[in-house]
């Protein structure tokens, strides 16, 4: 299965990194998402794009790379 991992800066808390999760496992091609304050690893058929809009589409002040 395929694996891409994100970077990002500015999670604070808990809710952040549960509302990160939830996001991620809804896009399509998701088969699991770990995330924690500093990154996400994400197995799927998913283009990186689909993810990194997923996370900002949160409106939450963080910075993914």
């Amino acid at each position: 299965m395929p694996q891409q991992s994100l970077s990002f800066t500015g999670v604070e808390n808990a809710d952040q990194v549960n509302r990160i999760t939830t996001a991620l496992m809804m896009v399509e091609g998701v088969e699991s998402a770990e995330v924690g304050r500093h990154g996400a690893d994400v197995e799927g058929r998913v283009r990186r794009e689909a993810l990194i809009r997923a996370i900002n589409d949160l409106k939450l002040p963080i910075e993914v790379k």
